[in-house]
């Protein structure tokens, strides 16, 4: 063993202590734990600007390309909470280096996939790893941090993973433009394996729960299929049409399961996810509209590429550098809005934002006219719309956080990042659904290659009509919080 070398094995102990040999330390695990972070949203983002692409490759219909984003987005949204709880159990430092294997070999075989269906398994392997990796970089920092630097250390994690959002689409568009839609995977190889050398070198063991805590692996059998089977039937229906045996039969499996899964996990001392604190009103309405506004978001990651590219006859690169400005106002204005809600409130800041990104998405719709089409009205409005979300999900995810128990905010906070998670994925579904709907009457294998641009237009419009009720829904729902 390392003690009897005289080489005591490092653990999350070591790091309590305020000196500064033992706070460089904290802050190197903290840069080790953040690239994890970072890969994740930049690989969640980057991918919208190569799905145009994907369909003209692969000959696919817009629902068929539409699960390269939204696969990625839904496994990692369903295996957050069984990760987390057994990485709880087991220990972390093991968990976050297999997600980095399991990350890279997702990414090495999604740039070699020779079809679609190949793409969307190793999307789904990504999304495995994305998973674990996040279900253990914010536990790392918080463990290691300690009360007086948990709040510098998040923050910084934070602005690590609006970076990779910001990064994501400008990335993508200048691979798709000067290289191949392959390395936008295969560029997470050497980062991948940089990061979990790292990792093995610097983050901290965890010796795991010694209690005897049991994982709840019936409530994972039950919660897995159940979202895949809802977003399943919301991604199809477009394509399907309502009345499809396959789309009804995704929706009465979800349903089912979701009860049996509600019913279980009541009656469950260590539950998968506590959903005791959906009692909290305030809790319970912040993870609603989050998952509405991360919905719209999302939702617009993915029409945008495709109005960009098919209605304004953009490129790639041009496009990506256009969609960046969304994730920049969010990085921008989340730490402004963020400082505020201490002194405005959270409930008063959400409201205003979803207000804020509704009147941007109304812009939008104007710029969207086939008649009068305007790519500079389009730039401003994405502005716009960057701006009332940066107002919003930082007071948001701050209310909720503080209206959960102190004893609970671990479980809060996996809550909430299943939740938003859940948002993203749904958020390209409905908007492939709505897309398949306009284009062709919904006929099946609906293509955007080739289409008018009046049509293109005449399409988006609708899904941006959709987002905008949306979020005007979600800025009154705002209203009915109470300010905590």
């Amino acid at each position: 063993m390392a003690e009897d070398r005289g080489e005591p094995m490092l653990t999350e102990r070591h790091f309590q202590a305020t000196t500064p040999t033992q706070e460089r330390r904290v802050w190197l695990v903290v840069a080790t734990a953040c690239v994890g972070a970072f890969m994740g949203q930049m690989d969640a983002s980057v991918t919208q600007l190569i799905l145009p692409v994907l369909e003209h490759d692969y000959r696919a219909s817009v629902d068929q390309v539409s699960w390269v984003s939204v696969i990625y987005l839904l496994i990692a949204a369903v295996l957050l909470p069984v990760f987390g709880r057994l990485s709880d159990i087991y220990g972390r430092k093991m968990f976050y280096l297999c997600g980095f294997a399991v990350f890279v070999l997702g990414s090495a075989l999604s740039g070699l996939a020779p079809n679609l269906g190949l793409l969307i398994c190793a999307r789904a392997l990504q999304g495995i790893g994305s998973a674990i990796l996040g279900a253990n970089s914010v536990a790392i920092i918080v463990s290691v941090a300690g009360e007086r630097l948990r709040g510098r250390a998040l923050g910084i994690q934070a602005a690590v993973q609006a970076v990779g959002l910001c990064t994501g689409p400008a990335v993508g568009g200048i691979i798709v433009s000067e290289l191949n839609w392959r390395w936008v995977f295969w560029i997470n190889v050497p980062i991948g394996i940089a990061g979990a050398l790292a990792a093995a070198l610097v983050i901290p063991q965890s010796g795991g729960n010694a209690s005897g805590e049991r994982f709840d692996r019936w409530g994972a059998v039950l919660l897995t299929p159940a979202l895949g089977a809802f977003v399943f039937a919301v991604n199809q229906v477009g394509a399907w049409g309502l009345a499809s045996p396959a789309v009804l039969m995704a929706a009465v499996l979800a349903g089912v399961l979701l009860a049996v899964f509600a019913w279980w996990e009541a009656g469950n001392p260590s539950p998968l996810i506590s959903l005791a604190l959906f009692r909290n009103a305030s809790f319970a309405l912040g993870n609603i509209v989050g998952m509405m506004a991360n919905a719209v978001l999302f939702g617009v990651f993915f029409l945008i590429p495709f109005t960009l590219e098919r209605a304004f006859r953009d490129t790639p690169l041009s496009a990506g550098f256009r969609l960046t400005l969304v994730p920049l106002m969010l990085a921008v204005v989340g730490p402004v809005s963020g400082t505020l809600a201490d002194q405005l409130g959270a409930h008063i800041l959400c409201s205003a934002g979803m207000l804020t990104a509704a009147g941007g998405l109304g812009l939008l719709y104007i710029a969207l006219d086939p008649s009068s089409p305007s790519l500079e009205m389009l730039t401003v409005a994405l502005g716009i719309f960057g701006v009332g979300l940066g107002i919003f999900l930082a007071p948001n995810n701050s209310a909720i956080m503080g209206s959960a128990p102190p004893s609970e905010v671990g479980e809060a906070g996996s809550v909430m990042n299943v939740v938003r998670a859940l948002g993203m994925s749904i958020g390209i579904a409905f908007t492939s659904t709505i897309l398949a709907s306009q284009i062709a009457g919904g006929a099946a294998g609906v293509q955007t290659i080739g289409l008018a641009p009046r049509e293109m237009s005449e399409a988006a419009r609708v899904v941006v009509a959709v987002f905008c009720g949306l979020s005007l829904l979600a800025s009154g729902v705002s209203v009915l919080r109470s300010n905590r």
